[in-house]
């Protein structure tokens, strides 16, 4: 062992293996050969030894983990390969040498992401996106009260009461959406999850247990059944050994492992086992060959973490839409500011008008309403089995261009179920749906019996017991999925399967391995007391092999030729349907050499493994979701191009993709047109298929160019034997594209793919918690289908928010005119601060929510995805629609409503235009109307509170008329109808806040409200019918001229 002790390698001089995007750092660790632990240890303590493995790790290089594994641990023999890892394959390590390594690899452990601190977390959520502007107008109510306060003993405290609303909104607002999404992504925890608490190693030549955190490179272990691999290891002795890959292929049949190199990609050979897959059946030993962050899975981890996410279309449109007001806000209150001082008002009463100018701009509960909107939005989502994470991405999956989906569970049931069977020279076509009552077959031919009598004795799996009562084909089993199948099936088929293999007692059993790829039993003959029959399964090929007879019709023929090739007709087109192919045979054996009691030998065969009967054949396929081809159709029709991305082989990935539609009946690959036309692949014109399937290994030579190439060119397309790095490689391509990507799946190789995309769909049952928080959003049901309704509701959360903006949003007009006609015509003041609050977050803030149960409009699932550079949340038509026209008629309502009521009081226009400044001097107590009455400065502010009410009032009444226009973008109201009870609800609850405000008593006093008399209400009821008719005859132009010039600038 002192040979160990010697220099050493690298873990892996086979290259990236070793060190996935590792950059090490120029104080010892570069990438020639390492030095040994001994000559590590005279030259530094242990300690700065330590630290320098921590920093090492920190360093980690993205591209390099993109891309695919270059390594030869697999492909070398296994005697050069211990020698390079300076271990023994008997042996193992030496304690000693083993600690040394450990010392410089570091433990077996994932390394922690950069986490972002809760408090962190929660002041985004306060000081980010339309927070800021509310932030910025609170900051200008305080500076505006402390200069009133500085030029005045008794300032007005509307400044005052208006700061503190607006950061009681963002504070209360902000700590809502913390609360929303507090479950936000912490993918590395559930990576712990995956680490083996403890391995079995071998060191000292003796057999120990050890932490698994412990293993090091080179150690020797070993494995059973139920156990989970603790590193990534070479196997060097297996027996039955299986192990589960999904998590890290998306591969659901368990795969065998040998030591025997049997495929060039690290992935596919069948003499590697990963880190955390699960051992399902038999033993093995191996030679661990890397650890910790430099695995298969610590790289798909640190590809996770380390994957920047993009920021939501939603937050984007509200940053656009913040910006806007910021801009148009400064630059009126700039133009305001210059034309009071030209006009001789002083600084600081300009400042004031500045600000008020400002606040005008700041629609204060637009911030509530729409954090509102998308919480019941997301609930809703909920009960429709889509269970979204994060607020903001309900409107992403509305916007999605592109959908890459994950075949297995999402698409397909995620159960193997019998398909198809061939036997008396017919394929007959069995039921997939969840009882399997439909099946076809022809249960009065002897072949058939003989067949199933097979199926159902050559099966390992059984019943978990105390399932009685629950339906056949959702009984948990145990065994692997193809047999747990068959068992099913012949449940269903042939009834009791228990009963039937109790009479038919098993005697012996060879188990399936991957050399002889058979199974064989041997039972005894229920209807032939003491006799024996032999039946087997496997691979048809070699079961055929076997085989000198077959049965046809129930007679027993000799195996020709013509028969031979009509198994392989049958076998290839149930191949070519994407099917796990088995063939059955059995054998009678003779009565006189193998008596009642024979000691059959299984090690050693004493019976015929040949000379057997064919019986025919059976076909598995895990089936496609009943609602996914309709869903997929539907999502075509939204001009939504659905991609199917799966680690599985790639002739069963298409022939889900044509059972689904994802390709088209009709439309061909290029290998589909060569077979057609029996030519070679190379005639085939690209440009003559209308579909592709690409697998992994043509898609590690495809350049960045030539893969946008086919995602630009082709609309129906499957990636099939994919990698983790290259679903999410997949990814970016679609998002250079300029397309919004939403991705689906539920296994730890697909969290690199969920975070990087704009919106990752996790399965709820089958999905690993890795995957769970790495996406955005989890299907409940994981049915495809339920993305389809997601991407409704998203579409119709971006209609009803945009809806809900411009019904919000013609506030600007209300709020600014009145303060500019106080200005410049010099009146008293229209509408007091209070009272814009009211408006803000009082009467309107519930309707406003109220769109959120606004139902779509008939053609939302039939438009193209929205051009999220032209079609945005806020664009320039819909405020030119909102302010300058619906507003501007609603504020000369208001406007009406208040010189009607100064004018019932006595002051005509022409009386109170020019009187602000006599009106609001509290010194004169005898100000005359235009009848000559005289009114004291309390009279006058009743009058003047009362205006504030008659504003409010015709503000409100033109408000129930554009919130119903505000319906619909294009169609009639009369075609969308009025059913919409929130909204009802809410329009009660806004009139009822209006007659309480004008009469509760001590109104006058606290809030500046005044009652009104009834005629005043119906004022402004000429502009809300102007309002209705220009809405509905505008949308009516559109309908009939949908690409003129009202459809165009005429419609948000």
């Amino acid at each position: 062992m002192s040979k160990q002790m010697d220099s050493r390698s690298t873990q892996a001089t086979g290259g990236s293996y070793a060190n996935p995007g590792f950059v090490h750092s120029s104080d010892g660790y570069s990438d020639s050969p390492r030095s040994t632990p001994s000559e590590n240890h005279d030259k530094m303590p242990a300690t700065k030894k330590k630290r320098r493995f921590r920093v090492a790790k920190k360093k980690v290089d993205k591209e390099a983990l993109k891309k695919e594994m270059d390594m030869d641990e697999h492909k070398v023999p296994i005697e050069e390969l211990a020698t390079r890892l300076r271990s023994d394959l008997v042996r193992g390590l030496t304690s000693d040498f083993a600690e040394q390594r450990l010392m410089e690899d570091g433990p077996n452990t994932l390394s922690p992401p950069k986490t972002i601190p809760e408090w962190v977390k929660f002041l985004k959520q306060m000081f980010l996106g339309f927070a800021v502007l509310l932030w910025a107008g609170a900051v200008l109510c305080f500076v505006a009260y402390g200069v009133q306060f500085s030029q005045s003993d008794h300032p007005p405290g509307d400044n005052l009461y208006l700061g503190i609303v607006l950061v009681a909104v963002v504070v209360l607002t902000g700590s809502f959406s913390y609360y929303q999404e507090a479950a936000s992504s912490k993918v590395m925890e559930s990576f712990k999850k995956l680490v083996p608490q403890s391995a079995v190693v071998i060191r000292d030549a003796v057999k120990r247990d050890i932490p698994a955190e412990e293993l090091v490179v080179g150690d020797v272990i070993e494995v059973k059944f139920g156990d989970r691999m603790p590193a990534d290891v070479r196997i060097t002795y297996a027996q039955g050994f299986k192990v589960d890959n999904s998590s890290l292929t998306g591969e659901s049949e368990p795969l065998p492992r040998t030591p025997e190199c049997t495929h060039q990609n690290p992935l596919e050979t069948k003499n590697l086992a990963f880190f955390s897959t699960n051992v399902v059946e038999g033993v093995g030993r191996g030679i661990v060959i890397a650890t910790a962050d430099r695995t298969v899975m610590g790289r798909i981890a640190n590809l996770a973490s380390d994957t920047d996410t993009s920021s939501t279309t939603m937050s984007r449109e509200m940053q656009f839409f913040v910006n806007i007001i910021i801009v148009a806000s400064i630059i009126m209150g700039i133009v305001f500011l210059i034309a009071l001082l030209a006009l001789g008002y002083g600084f600081f009463v300009a400042f004031i008008f500045l600000i008020g100018i400002i606040m005008g701009n700041v629609p204060e509960g637009l911030l509530s309403t729409v954090t509102v909107i998308l919480t019941l939005t997301a609930k809703r989502m909920a009960k429709k089995n889509c269970l979204v994470k994060a607020l903001e991405c309900v409107e992403t999956l509305g916007s999605t261009t592109v959908i890459c989906s994950d075949k297995t569970g999402t698409l397909t049931q995620n159960r193997m179920t019998v398909a198809h069977a061939w036997y008396d020279n017919h394929i007959y076509e069995m039921d997939t749906s969840d009882t399997q009552q439909a099946n076809v077959y022809n249960g009065d031919s002897q072949t058939w019996k003989a067949l199933s009598r097979v199926a159902l004795l050559c099966n390992r799996a059984e019943f978990k017991r105390g399932q009685e009562s629950v339906p056949i084909m959702k009984r948990e089993t145990s065994g692997d999925a193809s047999e747990s199948a068959i068992l099913k099936y012949t449940e269903v088929v042939c009834g009791n399967v228990q009963l039937l293999r109790s009479q038919n007692k098993k005697i012996c059993e060879i188990p399936f391995n991957s050399t002889n790829k058979y199974q064989v039993s041997i039972h005894e003959l229920a209807e032939s007391p003491g006799r024996y029959v032999l039946v087997m399964k496997g691979a048809p090929e070699r079961i055929l092999d076997r085989c000198s007879t077959i049965l046809i019709k129930g007679e027993e023929v000799p195996l020709t030729e013509d028969w031979q090739n009509a198994f392989q007709k049958a076998y290839e087109d149930l191949g070519g349907l994407g099917e796990r192919v088995l063939g059955f045979s059995d054998y009678l054996l003779p009565p006189g050499q193998f008596p009642s009691g024979f000691n059959f030998d299984v090690e050693n065969p004493n019976f015929p493994l040949t000379g057997l009967r064919f019986c025919g054949l059976m076909s598995l396929i895990d089936p496609p979701r009943p609602a996914v081809p309709g869903a997929v159709a539907k999502c075509r029709g939204a001009g939504i191009k659905v991609i199917m991305v799966t680690g599985d082989h790639p002739v069963t990935a298409k022939a889900i993709a044509k059972s689904v539609g994802i390709i088209s009946p009709g439309h061909e690959t290029r290998e589909d047109i060569a077979k057609r036309r029996n030519i070679p692949l190379e005639d085939v014109r690209a440009s003559d298929a209308k579909a592709i399937v690409v697998t992994g290994s043509d898609l590690k030579d495809l350049s960045e160019k030539e893969l946008d190439h086919i995602l630009s060119y082709y609309n129906e397309i499957v990636f099939a034997r994919t990698s983790p790095q290259q679903k999410l490689i997949i990814v970016e391509g679609c998002q250079r594209l300029d397309n919004i990507v939403a991705v689906t799946g539920d296994g730890v190789n697909d969290s690199p793919a969920l975070k990087k995309s704009n919106i990752g769909i996790a399965m709820g049952i089958t999905g690993s918690d890795v995957s769970k928080q790495a996406a955005d959003m989890i299907l409940l049901d994981d049915n495809f289908a339920s993305i389809v309704t997601g991407v409704e509701e998203g579409r119709l959360i971006f209609e009803n928010l945009k809806k809900t903006v411009a019904y919000t949003v013609t506030h600007i007009a209300d709020e600014t005119l009145p303060f500019l006609i106080f200005i410049f015509l010099k009146v008293p003041l229209p509408l007091g601060t209070i009272c814009v609050l009211w408006i803000d977050l009082g009467t309107d803030i519930i309707p406003a929510i109220t769109l959120a149960y606004e139902r779509p409009e008939s053609d939302i699932m039939l438009r193209m995805p929205r051009d999220r550079k032209k079609e945005t949340l806020v664009t320039g038509k819909l405020l030119g629609l909102t302010i300058f026209q619906v507003g501007i008629v609603e504020s000369l309502s208001g406007i009406f409503t208040y010189f009607v009521i100064y004018g019932q009081f006595g002051f005509r226009p022409d009386k109170i235009i020019g009187l602000r400044d006599i009106w609001s001097d509290s010194s004169i107590s005898n100000l005359e109307d235009s009848y000559g009455q005289e009114w004291t400065f309390a009279q006058r502010r009743l009058i003047e509170i009362t205006g504030y009410t008659g504003y409010l009032a015709g503000v409100v009444v033109t408000q129930w008329i554009n919130i119903m226009m505000c319906k619909t973008r294009r169609n009639s109201i009369i075609e969308q109808g009025l059913v919409n009870y929130p909204l009802m609800l809410g329009l009660s609850v806004e009139t009822a806040v209006l007659i309480l405000l004008a009469y509760l008593p001590g109104m006058a006093n606290t809030l500046n409200f005044a009652p009104l008399h009834w005629s005043w209400i119906l004022c402004p009821t000429p502009s809300a019918l102007a309002i209705m008719f220009y809405a509905e005859i505008r949308k009516l132009i559109a309908r009939v001229y949908p690409d003129g010039f009202v459809a165009r600038e005429a419609l948000f």
